[in-house]
């Protein structure tokens, strides 16, 4: 049981459209518009996902939520602290290779 705690340690989420989806896989990996801007890609825990997705996403679709492994990354990851929310949320410093991404859903707002 303690393996799979573990395991679940590094599986994130990132939300996007679907547009900037297609266009990843297309491309044969994905970068988000704040890794040019900010230098890293926005994810979320699994408790965190509906919380940005009221804050950022308001009205936007259609959307998709990815599922990355961490473990699976080529980019580091790592877990940074949020002042405004008082939260650590993970970030992704580089492209995501889409192997990393074992699932996407379609999300309807």
């Amino acid at each position: 049981m303690q393996q799979i705690s573990i395991l679940m340690n590094h599986i994130i989420y990132h939300i996007t459209t679907q547009a900037e989806w297609e266009n990843a896989k297309q491309l044969g990996f994905y970068e988000a518009p704040s890794l040019h801007s900010e230098g890293f890609i926005h994810c979320s825990e699994a408790s965190q996902v509906a919380g940005v997705l009221q804050r950022y996403f308001s009205g936007k679709g259609p959307l998709v939520k990815l599922t990355i492994d961490g473990d699976r990354l080529h980019a580091r990851m790592q877990r940074d602290f949020s002042v405004s929310l008082n939260e650590h949320f993970p970030h992704i410093y580089g492209r995501i290779n889409l192997d990393a991404i074992i699932a996407e859903e379609l999300l309807s707002q």
